[in-house]
């Protein structure tokens, strides 16, 4: 069961009328931005006209003892979010999205998740908002739990609209609004391959491990990592950028997979388990960059074969990020629903999760990782100059030294260690790391290293 819901809002202010539960049901993947697979929806009706307001996408539960809880948990997100943000529903329209297990039909899906329909209607009601309209839709038909009419909702089911025919299908051609497919094969875009070649990953991982990780636990071979980590995914994102686009998403999906050896993809996943580093990739976020750096994270998602599957994170997180901040909010939801479900106290990817949900503009992070990479370049550079400094002095008049040797005077001011930083500019980078914190809401700090209260990432 996924347990990360998912509300969406609306993104402008064209106004389109449905009428009645077919025009509701072809609305549903535009409304999402996919289509929707094992899953409940609700969306939030307001005014007298029925405005659509917010909406929560959850998991069906496998279990028919969490459909009560679930139901009033549903039910008390949507409407404290839609409290939050200026006013309670007047009303719920519920959609049921399964298909049919082998040996099962479409209409015995509509039977059997029928319960779960009324407990969905009782826990709304029991908060005074009414459920309007309640629909199964199940391997291209839909059937309402509410409308008694059979010309309209007959009890075989009635066919869903011709894809692309329907009142919101020419809406949303209109505003440029892309149905990117169903939820499944949105996440089988990241899933790990199960291909013959997964034997093979597995073992480049499993000596990428045996040589990275002793050398991440030292703190100055954790620096040389993350400076060849970041080296390599530069590397890798220009062989990308240099392929010729591919139509097609699974092919464009297996020519990215064969631009990585299975050493190179072994080497980042293992490498951006670091938090800092993969904070610095994380600025690859905008312009030529993205494109290629979210290709490469999903193709480094589909490399975390078993036992390396929940290395995954990491990348599911900068998938998310990067296509969060380049306006592909379904695709953003999506990798992040499927970081969390890996595990679901890695504070990156919920503060990600939650600040797409509630419709924030991720320029605010952007500008933060802007700064960061300013200042962090502004830092180097004086760290550099004060290297100069150092082991170039102007010229000076010779004094003889304790030993009648002629040479230069002695300053006082001494050589950094090799691989570190003066004082001064070690504490600046420190302070660096806190405006991220408040980018992007009020939660526990995603740059602290470790564990606490079981609420920390790795």
């Amino acid at each position: 069961m996924n347990k990360h819901h998912e509300p969406v809002h609306r993104t402008d202010d064209q106004q389109i009328t449905l009428r009645g539960p077919a025009e509701l049901a072809d609305a549903l993947p535009y409304m999402m931005g996919f289509h929707p697979t094992d899953s409940i929806v609700i969306v939030a009706l307001h005014g007298s006209r029925g405005r659509f307001g917010g909406r929560v996408r959850l998991g069906i539960p496998r279990s028919q003892r969490e459909w009560s809880p679930v139901a009033q948990q549903l039910a008390e997100c949507l409407i404290e979010g839609s409290e939050r943000r200026g006013s309670r529903p007047d009303g719920f329209v519920v959609y049921l999205c399964q298909d049919p297990a082998e040996g099962e039909t479409s209409r015995s899906v509509m039977e059997r998740l029928r319960p779960l329909a009324q407990r969905l209607r009782t826990a709304c009601g029991f908060l005074d908002v009414p459920v309007y309209e309640a629909l199964c839709i199940s391997d291209g038909r839909f059937w309402s739990y509410c409308c008694p009419d059979e010309r309209c909702c007959p009890p075989e089911g009635k066919g869903l609209a011709i894809p692309g025919t329907s009142v919101m299908a020419a809406a949303a051609a209109y505003a440029g609004v892309h149905v990117r497919g169903s939820l499944r094969e949105m996440e089988a875009r990241l899933a790990p391959t199960t291909a013959p070649s997964a034997v093979a990953q597995a073992k480049a991982l499993d000596r990428a491990g045996a040589a990275l990780v002793p050398r991440i636990l030292d703190e100055r071979g954790r620096k040389q990592v993350a400076a060849e980590t970041l080296t390599l995914a530069r590397t890798l994102m220009a062989r990308i950028a240099e392929t010729p686009w591919i139509s097609g998403r699974s092919q464009a999906d297996a020519t990215d997979d064969a631009l990585l050896s299975h050493d190179e993809a072994a080497a980042m996943i293992l490498g951006l388990q670091d938090r800092e580093t993969r904070d610095r990739a994380a600025e690859w976020m905008e312009g030529p960059d993205a494109d290629s750096a979210l290709r490469l994270w999903r193709a480094l998602c589909r490399r975390c074969v078993a036992p390396y599957a929940e290395h995954a994170t990491a990348p599911l997180t900068l998938a998310g990020w990067v296509a969060w901040s380049t306006g592909d909010e379904p695709s953003a939801r999506v990798a992040l629903g499927l970081a969390l479900r890996l595990d679901d106290q890695y504070v990156f990817a919920r503060l990600l999760h939650q600040a797409c949900n509630e419709g924030l503009d991720p320029e605010t992070l952007r500008n933060c990782l802007r700064r960061e990479r300013t200042s962090r370049e502004e830092l180097q550079s004086a760290a550099d100059g004060d290297g100069r400094r150092i082991h170039q002095t102007p010229d000076q008049p010779q004094t003889p030294d304790a030993a009648g040797r002629r040479g230069r005077p002695r300053t006082r001011q001494a050589r950094a260690p090799i691989g570190t930083r003066p004082r001064r500019l070690a504490k600046t980078a420190s302070a660096s790391a806190h405006p991220r914190k408040a980018a992007i809401q009020r939660s526990p700090d995603s740059r602290r290293d470790g564990r606490q209260d079981s609420r920390s990432e790795p």
